[in-house]
């Protein structure tokens, strides 16, 4: 069974490719229900128990440590509102309309039924993002709500299921379990998350850092966490939520420490996630047709009539929810869009699963199936209704195309940042050369992602222009001085001053210039080359060749201070991308004597840092994705260039080896 589920997710995610109008939520329910139909499936019956510690406790844990915490904090307010306040007017406003539209469900299960139908799902709504283009902030409220109203939802469920089963109900005792339940969570995850980051760091102080025991420990804690809150009669939701929350502002502090860590763990947990999200779809397809179609058979229930049950409460919660967001806020759209946006999920259906089947007298839980048939129309009917109308409703709201390529270059921009800043992490003794090499690389193709706006760029190649200018006089002077101390003799001046003109020649033709800053040190480089063939300059084998090196470094050196001294908060990132030109060069000096017999280990070192920096690009882009920031679209424009940079990477190693064949 296991095995047929995940080539469904593997199948649902294709159908997508080919029907992107399609949400894959939809997708993979639809091929749940399929599969329900096919002979010899072993169909195991939904535990509610397991399939929270399973499923909801990692996504959750996830979802904590993904959110932005200040934007959380800034909404906390509007979020309280929702994950708490809707909650319960939800319970106690469609409690009674349910009880009074269905008179044969108790008012006792009519509470349970609104409680389980009031929280969002957190999965659903951030499948949300990859259709509709929501508003940040609206987006975050969302996230927010999803990760609270869960446990507020559940307490208010089996209270009400309580008193069903035994007919007594106690308000005080209610709010006082309620109190202690959610605050209790809170702690327990707090808790339970920094004794488990305690014991990982007390592991590698004692010489443990193998990653894949770290792994292992990253990928148990939120089960061991969910496990061990609920074994304490507190909120596991909310304990895994923050544990999820103290691991990412544990990861913020340890940012230097294990960057390989970090992308293996990356890694290993957007395949956890791919498959856990498409499972949570495809589980809650394959419970749908059994609960309909125990009550689509009854001849006791009007097939009509229940389908109109589900359509008004559907639209007594839709409607509810847009006029408590209205009151709190006065903005049509914004109550609209966060109205439509509440989606029911997998939660729902299996907390009603978790129904029991009798009361405390052995008779039959009243109307039991038709609750559960009521659920599953409410979770379908509102995320069909969320797939097909905020993708109209926000799209009068698109940028234009000018906002859209600036959003494209600023996603961009974040990429190549992430890139950057892994292979700064990664960097060691060993791989430093290679390092600076790629840090060289990386900043001229963030050079070229910056200056691509047609206004700007006239402004920053003449910034550059001078910046460059007043390096290569720094390394005039230096020369002159040398020439005046007696080091170096007037012939090997002339030729030094000689690569300095011509390089000098270059940068001040506009036409040119614009590519070397395109280019950045690969073409200064070039142009060096080209400067020093045409003046018969040293190479190694030349007896004057360590003179001539040292003459250089001492240059670059000065160059590198006159660069420093003409930063300001205007041109801080140009100068930090002259840096790395000027600092690739020294490191080049200083490793010029490298043996040739060394060069397929740095080969092998590059590949290797290149290959987690493009992890950490996928990685960001996957992030903006999922938060809303980029589309589809440009998600996909954004992993063609990653795709395209990995490949011309194993090109590259192709035909590295087939040269070496030969």
């Amino acid at each position: 069974m296991v095995l047929v589920l995940l080539i469904l997710i593997g199948i649902s995610n294709v159908v997508n490719h080919f029907l992107p109008v399609v949400p894959v939520p939809i997708i993979q329910i639809a091929l749940g229900v399929a599969a329900a139909f096919l002979p010899g499936l072993h169909h195991i019956p939904l535990n509610p128990e397991l399939f929270l510690l399973l499923f909801i406790a990692p996504l959750l844990f996830n979802d904590g440590k993904m959110t932005p915490r200040d934007e959380l904090w800034q909404l906390r307010s509007s979020i309280l509102l929702l994950a708490l306040g809707l909650v319960f007017a939800t319970v106690l406003i469609a409690g009674p309309f349910i009880h009074w539209m269905i008179p044969a469900i108790p008012l006792s299960a009519a509470f349970a039924l609104a409680a389980i139908l009031s929280p969002t799902d957190a999965v659903a709504v951030s499948s949300l993002s990859g259709r509709a283009k929501l508003p940040g902030k609206i987006m975050r409220l969302l996230e927010g709500e999803a990760l609270m109203n869960d446990a507020s939802g559940l307490v208010a469920f089996n209270f009400a299921i309580a008193a069903t089963v035994t007919g007594h109900f106690s308000l005080p005792k209610a709010i006082g379990s309620f109190l202690v339940i959610a605050i209790g969570g809170v702690i327990a995850g707090v808790v339970l998350g920094f004794l488990i980051i305690g014991m990982r760091m007390q592991l590698r102080r004692m010489g443990m850092e193998d990653v894949t025991l770290h792994m292992l420990i990253i990928i148990l804690t939120p089960f061991v966490i969910y496990w061990v809150a609920e074994e304490m009669h507190v909120s596991g939701i909310l304990a895994v939520v923050a544990a999820g929350v103290t691991h990412a502002i544990e990861r913020d502090r340890m940012r230097s420490g294990s960057a390989r860590l970090r992308v293996v763990s990356d890694s290993t947990w957007s395949v956890i996630l791919f498959c856990l999200n498409g499972l949570v779809f495809i589980l809650l397809g394959l419970e749908i047709p059994g609960v309909i179609l125990e009550i689509w058979k009854d001849p006791a229930y009007n097939n009509g009539q229940v389908i109109g049950y589900i359509l008004l409460i559907t639209a007594v919660l839709i409607l509810l929810r847009f006029v408590w967001v209205w009151a709190a806020n006065r903005h049509f759209k914004s109550a609209l869009l966060t109205a439509l946006s509440g989606v029911r999920g997998a939660l729902t259906l299996s907390a009603a699963f978790s129904i029991p089947l009798t009361l405390a007298d052995n008779s039959p839980f009243p109307e039991r199936s038709l609750i559960l048939f009521i659920c599953s129309g409410v979770i379908l009917l509102t995320l069909v209704i969320a797939s097909v109308l905020l993708p109209i409703l926000t799209r009068e709201t698109q940028a234009d195309p000018e906002e859209l390529a600036e959003t494209e270059r600023s996603a961009r921009i974040r990429v190549l940042e992430a890139g950057l800043c892994a292979v700064r992490e990664e960097m060691n003794d060993d791989n430093r050369r290679e390092g600076i090499e790629l840090i060289t690389a990386y900043n001229r193709r963030l050079q070229m992602a910056r200056f691509h706006n047609k206004d700007e760029s006239g402004k920053a190649w003449k910034q550059a222009l001078d910046i460059r200018i007043g390096a290569l006089q720094a390394e005039r002077k230096t020369a002159e001085r040398w020439l005046q101390e007696g080091r170096i003799s007037p012939k090997l001046a002339d030729r030094f001053q000689s690569s300095l003109s011509r390089i000098e020649m270059l940068l001040t033709t506009s036409r040119k210039f614009k590519k070397l800053l395109v280019l950045g040190w690969g073409g200064l480089q070039r142009a060096m080359r080209r400067a020093r063939h045409k003046e018969a300059a040293f190479d190694p084998s030349h007896p004057k060749w360590k003179l001539y090196k040292a003459l250089k470094l001492e240059a670059v050196r000065a160059a590198i201070a006159e660069v420093k001294s003409m930063e300001t908060d205007q041109n801080r990132e140009m100068i930090r991308s002259i840096l790395a030109d000027y600092r690739g060069m020294e490191l080049q000096l200083l490793d010029d004597n490298v043996p040739a017999e060394t060069g397929r280990e740095t080969d092998a070192r590059r590949r290797e840092l290149e290959l987690k920096a493009i992890q950490a690009e996928r990685n960001e882009i996957q992030n903006m994705f999922e938060q809303g920031k980029i589309s589809r679209t440009i998600a996909n424009n954004l992993r063609m260039d990653v795709n395209y940079h990995e490949g011309h990477l194993y090109e590259a190693e192709s035909v590295h080896d087939e040269d070496a064949g030969d």
